[in-house]
C-alpha cells in the first residue's frame, strides 16, 4: 500500500504548484490594466479636473440700438467656463422693464447670400473655453419695450443647465462700433 500511495504521491505537488503559476500569471494583466488606470485616475484629480463642476464667468456685454422704428435687436456676451464640466446657456432673461422677449438664437449660413437667424434651445459652454458671441455666430434676440440711448446700461441673467444664473451689464451700442 505504502508503493501505491507514494506512486500516487510521485505527481502530487507538482500539479497544485503548477495551477498556482498559471493563477499568478493570469493575474498579472489585470492587476497591472487597474494599476495603469489608477495612476491616470490619480493624475486627472492631481491636477484639479475630476469631478469640478463648471464656473461661469460673463462680461463684455453689449446690446445693439435697433434701427429706426424697429424694437428688434440682439444682445452679446462673453460666457467663460473656468471649470472642469461643460455646461449650456438654456435661456436669457432681464430683469428690466425696458427688455422684452428674448431668445437665443444662432446665425447660419447658407453659402449662397441667404443668411438666416434660428431660434436654438440651448448653446454648449465646453470646460475651459469661452463662448464669444457675435452677429455671426450666437447671439441673443430680444426686443426693447422703450427707447434706448448710445451708452445706456441694460441688465441681463444668463440661464445654465448646471450653474448657478449670472447677472451681466450690456452697454447698448450702435451696430459696427
Amino acid at each position: 500500500m505504502t508503493g501505491a500511495s507514494s506512486a500516487g504521491g510521485r505527481g502530487g505537488p507538482r500539479p497544485a504548484r503548477r495551477r498556482v503559476g498559471e493563477a499568478l500569471s493570469a493575474a498579472i494583466a489585470p492587476l497591472a490594466a487597474c494599476s495603469v488606470a489608477l495612476a491616470g485616475l490619480t493624475v486627472w484629480t492631481a491636477s484639479g479636473a475630476a469631478g469640478s463642476p463648471p464656473r461661469i464667468a460673463a462680461g463684455n456685454g453689449r446690446v445693439f440700438l435697433p434701427y429706426g422704428n424697429s424694437r428688434d435687436t440682439a444682445a452679446f456676451f462673453e460666457v467663460t467656463n473656468i471649470g472642469g464640466g461643460e455646461d449650456r446657456l438654456t435661456k436669457v432673461t432681464s430683469p428690466s422693464d425696458s427688455v422684452g422677449r428674448t431668445m437665443l438664437s444662432r446665425h447660419e449660413s447658407s453659402g449662397r447670400g441667404a443668411d438666416t437667424m434660428r431660434m436654438t434651445e440651448s448653446v454648449r459652454v465646453p470646460a475651459g473655453a469661452t463662448l464669444a458671441m457675435s452677429p455671426f455666430d450666437v447671439s441673443v434676440m430680444t426686443r426693447m419695450n422703450s427707447r434706448w440711448c448710445a451708452g445706456e446700461v441694460v441688465p441681463f441673467v444668463l440661464h445654465f443647465r448646471h450653474s448657478a444664473p449670472v447677472e451681466v451689464l450690456a452697454v447698448v451700442v450702435r451696430p459696427g462700433s
